[in-house]
């Protein structure tokens, strides 16, 4: 099935607060909670300048094989599913099975994504990145299983504890 397709049936499947995976060829995925009507929420380049703007078009085009390279400042932002920058040769899908944990209620995961959405943050592969945001969503628990030599299913607690003061600071507006 060619990319579209793949976005299509997301499209007609995915629920509301879905991970959906986006698998690059080089063997990483970047990580979305499904929101509904074809829109995600996702990590993505914050608000940038002309500079890290060009430096990021600059990488991207010598390495091909990624889909928005994530450098510094990140924002968690809505967008349709199909908007998401992915290399070629990606490939889409629901993965609600890659984590160990029970998925929230609906409200608690509706609640976590509204707190975090249009949130910045500094990016960091070990402890900051698009899967522990996705499955903190989903789950409650901030976790990344792609990172090799790392333990499965293990929360990071340092993401976890920061999305959570932003979620309870927004209740408690």
């Amino acid at each position: 099935m060619d990319y579209q397709g793949q976005i299509d049936e997301i499209v007609s499947t995915a629920k509301c607060g879905d991970l959906i995976e986006f698998s690059y060829p080089i063997g990483y995925s970047h990580w979305a909670v499904y929101d509904e009507d074809g829109n995600v929420f996702h990590f993505a380049p914050a608000d940038e300048g002309t500079l890290m703007a060009n430096i990021r078009h600059y990488l991207q085009t010598w390495f091909p094989v990624c889909g928005d390279l994530l450098l510094g400042q990140t924002k968690i932002r809505r967008v349709p599913i199909g908007e998401v920058t992915v290399p070629d040769g990606a490939h889409v899908m629901i993965s609600n099975t890659r984590h160990a944990f029970k998925p929230s209620a609906s409200e608690d995961i509706m609640r976590r994504r509204d707190a975090l959405l249009d949130q910045e943050f500094a990016y960091h592969l070990l402890t900051l990145n698009c899967e522990h945001f996705a499955t903190f969503v989903r789950y409650g628990k901030a976790t990344c299983n792609q990172i090799p030599m790392r333990t499965k299913n293990l929360e990071c607690e340092e993401a976890t504890t920061t999305f959570n003061k932003i979620v309870e600071a927004k209740e408690a507006d």
